[in-house]
């Protein structure tokens, strides 16, 4: 007689992500600032007072789980709905159904997922039986609402942002499913807590990824006397990554970023492509990248070439828009870009200056004549008095102070002769010259 393993069972022929779907909020892992106790979302849903929604944010966060939980708490009738799939037709037919139930007095939830990709004529088709409360809309979308979704539709809904999950959150969710019935509970799988944890970190903040990491891993794992392990070897098979990079919280973590942060500051473009690679490669967040390099932008280059800003913030945003892998070479045109500018961190250290004085000298009052005097009473106490507008002058520019008494005199910011930096500082150049000859 043929033995069977516990893969052989039927109740295992789902994958994973779907068995464990959350039944009811409870269950729910993630999205605290909505569904915590006494948040909006919670109380509305709490309440059967739901309106019509748009759920923005990343895949693999909830956003139709979340649509099925509200359906099943408020006892309305949900109609899953594809934008991929779907046009005008069946949006009607879709409609007839939703009105005859409210003429029946029952409520639905119509689920709309990528709500983007449907164009403005099927959004528009959607409107009067939102209005007249046919339906409650739920849309989901991972891209901006603002963007890609008409205002007429976005204004008769709520926006709510869901955000990825937690690296604490996935792990609270694999374990969930290491223990739960419905995943691998009872059936003696051990998986140690730093497979877990490079479980959590690949996944990057989306929970099917997370879970179907997993039951790669149960699945490929070593099968003894009843038992299965999942080993760290299994785990780095699974997600073809060398564990040690997994630790986004610890010292590999901020070495890497030094890395890269330091070969761009030297401008060795290749050194620097090499650790964005890594970086990557290792499953680091492009976004978390692409913040560190639109400060590195301004800390490190500033006004030496000011499209470096611009080129860093356009690509968080692509970063933002595209996701991984294709926001790869995005990032690898800011690295390239950023390594190749004149370097200056001028701007950088003139605020360390400021702030230090800030900080010393926090009651430091406003000078009269740059004060804002709004009321005859202001203007009484000579708020204004001697404030000289630099657009009433030939030259733009006035002698007025702009600074406190005590700070008379005080330069921060003092520009290098890099790139286009050169070109500010014979501006400010002039600018003092002309304060000094006209100064009273």
């Amino acid at each position: 007689m043929e033995q069977q393993s516990f893969f052989d069972d039927r109740t295992m022929t789902n994958p994973l992500a779907s068995r464990l779907r959350p039944r009811n909020l409870d269950e729910f892992v993630g999205q605290t600032h909505l569904l915590g106790e006494g948040k909006v979302m919670r109380q509305m849903i709490d309440m059967d007072q739901t309106p019509s929604m748009i759920f923005w944010g990343p895949p693999g966060v909830g956003k139709t789980t979340l649509a099925r939980i509200i359906a099943g708490r408020t006892k309305a009738n949900f109609i899953d709905f594809s934008a991929v799939t779907s046009g005008i037709r069946e949006i009607k037919e879709v409609m007839q159904r939703a009105e005859l139930n409210r003429r029946m007095g029952e409520k639905t939830i119509l689920f709309i997922d990528e709500i983007h990709r449907f164009n403005k004529a099927q959004q528009d088709a959607f409107l009067p039986f939102v209005e007249k409360g046919s339906i409650v809309l739920i849309g989901a979308t991972t891209e901006n609402p603002s963007f890609e979704i008409n205002s007429a539709l976005l204004s008769r809904c709520k926006v709510f942002v869901l955000h990825a999950l937690s690296e604490e959150d996935m792990k609270r969710l694999l374990q969930n499913a290491l223990r739960d019935e419905r995943g691998f509970g009872g059936r003696n799988v051990a998986v140690d807590a730093e497979s877990v944890s490079m479980i959590a970190a690949f996944a990057n903040g989306d929970a099917r990824i997370a879970l179907n990491t997993l039951e790669m891993a149960v699945l490929n794992g070593a099968r003894e006397a009843g038992k299965t392990t999942v080993t760290k070897e299994t785990v780095e098979q699974c997600v073809s990554k060398k564990s040690l990079l997994y630790d986004k919280n610890g010292e590999e973590h901020y070495n890497l970023i030094s890395a890269l942060h330091k070969s761009v500051r030297n401008s060795d473009v290749h050194a620097g492509i090499y650790w964005l690679a890594r970086m990557l490669e290792a499953g680091e967040d492009p976004l978390y990248i692409a913040r560190r390099l639109v400060r590195f932008a301004s800390e490190d280059i500033g006004l030496a070439d000011s499209r470096a800003l611009e080129i860093a913030v356009a690509a968080y945003q692509a970063c933002h828009f595209i996701g991984m892998p294709e926001c790869n070479v995005h990032l690898t045109h800011a690295v390239v870009y950023l390594s190749a500018a004149p370097k200056s961190n001028a701007v950088d250290a003139a605020y360390m200056k400021a702030a230090r004085d800030a900080r010393e000298m926090l009651a430091e009052p406003v000078p009269l004549q740059i004060r804002n005097a709004p009321t005859k009473l202001m203007k009484e106490l000579h708020y204004g008095e001697g404030y000289m507008y630099a657009h009433h002058y030939e030259d733009k520019l006035t002698a007025m102070e702009c600074l406190p008494d005590s700070l008379r005199g005080r330069k921060y910011y003092e520009p290098t002769a890099q790139g286009s930096e050169a070109r500010v500082k014979e501006r400010l150049a002039q600018i003092e010259a002309w304060r000094e000859k006209h100064r009273p």
